[in-house]
């Protein structure tokens, strides 16, 4: 048996539901798996873990892009939290061969015994985007929006600050070194605002704004070297497990520093949302050399058909939470474009098309199927792949 058929027989068998007779116990295995333990004072010792498996294939590419089936990401983690003190983690993909989350948070509240936020330190997703900051095994879509895959700028070593209310939330960050893989150093400064005016469940209405500066630093190598600092625009065509960019503005040189900026709305009513984002970034060049502009958006509109609705918490919009013996099933409909395109870089331009459908098999379980149809400009080069992916995916 390969690995994908594998994969998906798993995720069935786990997913078979347990007798509901009166004489067998409450304690559902399939829903309570046991991944964490609480001690007698509230701190909550735990791991996290997440195991995704794709399977991409390409028609009408021009031969561009290869047909594959792989893992798509192998997440393991520990962590360590005290509900309103404090919460920390560390989590590795084993795939990537990338560090994830690895910070330590402290709640205000049980330092000074008033809510002024939450302090976060070390590495951690910047507060630039809605899409950008969710989860990736809470995406609606088996991969991001074009946009946010070429202007999010990802996770940073620094310290950020969360303040939420009912009806509104700031966050801002200070970011002073790149990634934990020796990546991405520089400094950076980022703020987020959103205005929630309706904020329950299965009825949320959010609005926000974000914006950040980035100064990169340059480099040097083992035989001095010297590297300016770049940067580089680009998204492959929301498939996963391709190398390939139809996309790409080329490594830009001697950068001065990069601002970001991005609007963004949510509502969710009962089973039905609605999602959409514009992202923007400016590459301030030096030596007198205009400054380039990438800049896309997308938007999107779900539907489950069991009733559930998805869930929204802290800014982000999250998974549907099944209720039924057989688990919750969505449909979504997204469009996304993204222009790279700003003389004198020709990086090309996107836009495409993709309709997905969602089974929640449980609170741990999940099957998604994505149908893309991609068309892309780059340099008179016209490429308009489809794609069909498929994921299953154990998360807990």
């Amino acid at each position: 048996m390969n690995k994908s058929a594998l994969a998906v027989a798993l995720a069935l068998a786990l997913a078979a539901p347990l007798s509901r007779a009166a004489d067998q116990p409450k304690y559902d295995f399939r829903d309570h798996l046991p991944t964490h333990l609480v001690l007698a004072d509230g701190t909550d010792l735990g791991v996290a873990f997440k195991y995704q498996y794709d399977v991409d294939r390409f028609s009408r590419d021009n031969g561009r892009l290869a047909d594959a089936q792989t893992n798509r990401r192998k997440e393991l983690g520990a962590y360590v939290r005290r509900k309103g003190v404090y919460d920390a983690i560390a989590v590795f993909d084993f795939q990537s061969r990338n560090w994830l989350d690895v910070y330590a948070r402290v709640q205000s509240k049980a330092l000074f015994g008033r809510d002024v936020g939450a302090l976060r330190a070390g590495y951690s997703k910047t507060p630039v985007g809605l899409e950008g900051n969710t989860g990736t095994g809470a995406t609606t879509f088996l991969e991001t929006a074009l946009p946010t895959q070429a202007i999010y700028a990802g996770r940073r070593i620094g310290l950020d600050w969360a303040l939420a209310r009912k009806h509104w939330l700031l966050n801002a960050g200070y970011y002073w070194a790149g990634d934990l893989q020796g990546g991405s150093d520089g400094r950076m400064t980022a703020l987020r605002a959103a205005w929630t005016p309706r904020n329950a469940p299965g009825d949320v209405l959010h609005l926000g704004i974000s914006a950040s500066r980035e100064d990169p630093h340059g480099s040097t190598d083992g035989r001095d070297i010297y590297t300016p600092p770049g940067a580089r625009l680009r998204a492959k065509p929301e498939a996963g497990l391709t190398t390939v960019r139809l996309v790409d503005s080329g490594t830009l040189s001697r950068v001065d520093h990069i601002d970001r900026t991005g609007l963004e709305a949510l509502w969710i009513g009962g089973p039905w949302s609605l999602q959409g984002e514009y992202l923007d970034a400016r590459v301030r060049l030096d030596d007198g050399r205009p400054t380039y502009r990438g800049r896309g958006w997308y938007a999107f509109g779900s539907w489950v058909l069991t009733g559930e609705s998805r869930s929204y918490k802290g800014g982000t919009a999250g998974d549907v939470k099944p209720k039924g013996p057989y688990g919750a099933v969505e449909l979504a409909l997204r469009y996304s474009e993204l222009n790279l395109d700003d003389a004198p870089v020709l990086g090309g331009a996107e836009h495409n098309w993709t309709l997905g459908a969602n089974w929640y098999i449980n609170r741990y379980l999940k099957l998604q199927g994505n149908y893309v149809h991609a068309h892309s400009d780059r340099r008179g080069l016209v490429v308009d792949p489809d794609i069909v992916e498929v994921r299953a995916q154990i998360a807990f």
